[in-house]
């Protein structure tokens, strides 16, 4: 991207761009669009690829054609979600992709930003949630949070905080290990998915995931996705 290109966006989004230890963990990152709406995911795809240099996105208009695309490119970094979908309404094409692709952060782009929605999308194994309702320079600020590996989800759902200061899991005294298993369980994976992707046994994934309940106060995987999007966590994919 050219330095005229990148103060032109700068200038029209009003954010500054991610710095440069920000764009080497975007760097290279395939994303997946799933949304049937042709205008927005055009739209969304030439602000990623203007804006994230090295990401490359590909485009489905239904689950279907997701699944294809995944198998296809098994590196996907990312998928970005709409819930209406021609072939899945809710959170079943969620829970299809997730069972599909247990490890690939999913978040969920919807016009439908009500917080059971994202509380239910979060359930379902969302790692986040941004509505189509944003405005241009928080759509963006919402994508560089997720492609550098943080949670974002809707300011009344965090806390009022639109912008948290980005923080690495190491404040919270977790262990190498703990972050792994951290990342995992934000992304939707149940414990022996977690165990088998880490070569670790069930019952101490359960005691990795005790621990870092404690350490982030709170009970449940979906209080969990959320604090670490207040705390403006970033985790590596």
């Amino acid at each position: 991207m050219t330095s005229a290109l990148q103060r032109l966006l700068a200038w029209l989004t009003g954010k500054p761009l991610p710095t440069s230890d920000e764009l080497a963990i975007i760097a290279a990152m395939k994303t997946l669009l799933v949304d049937d709406h042709l205008l927005f995911s055009e739209g969304l795809t030439l602000l990623m690829e203007q804006s994230f240099e090295e990401v490359v996105c590909f485009q489905s208009a239904s689950i279907a054609e997701a699944l294809e695309r995944g198998a296809e490119h098994p590196d996907l970094a990312l998928i970005l979600l709409d819930l209406g979908l021609p072939d899945s309404q809710g959170q079943d094409g969620l829970r299809r992709l997730q069972a599909r692709f247990p490890t690939t952060p999913l978040v969920v782009m919807s016009a439908d930003a009500r917080p059971q929605t994202v509380i239910d999308s979060i359930e379902a194994g969302a790692q986040g949630f941004i509505p189509k309702s944003a405005r241009p320079a928080e759509m963006r600020e919402a994508l560089a949070c997720v492609l550098a590996g943080g949670i974002y989800v809707p300011s009344a759902l965090a806390g009022g905080a639109s912008a948290p200061k980005a923080a690495d899991a190491i404040e919270l005294n977790l262990s190498n290990r703990q972050i792994d298993v951290l990342r995992l369980l934000i992304a939707g994976c149940a414990n022996k998915v977690i165990a088998r992707e880490l070569g670790l046994s069930e019952s101490t994934v359960k005691t990795h995931v005790a621990a870092i309940f404690q350490r982030l106060e709170v009970n449940t995987r979906t209080q969990a996705v959320i604090k670490v999007a207040s705390l403006g966590l970033r985790l590596p994919h």
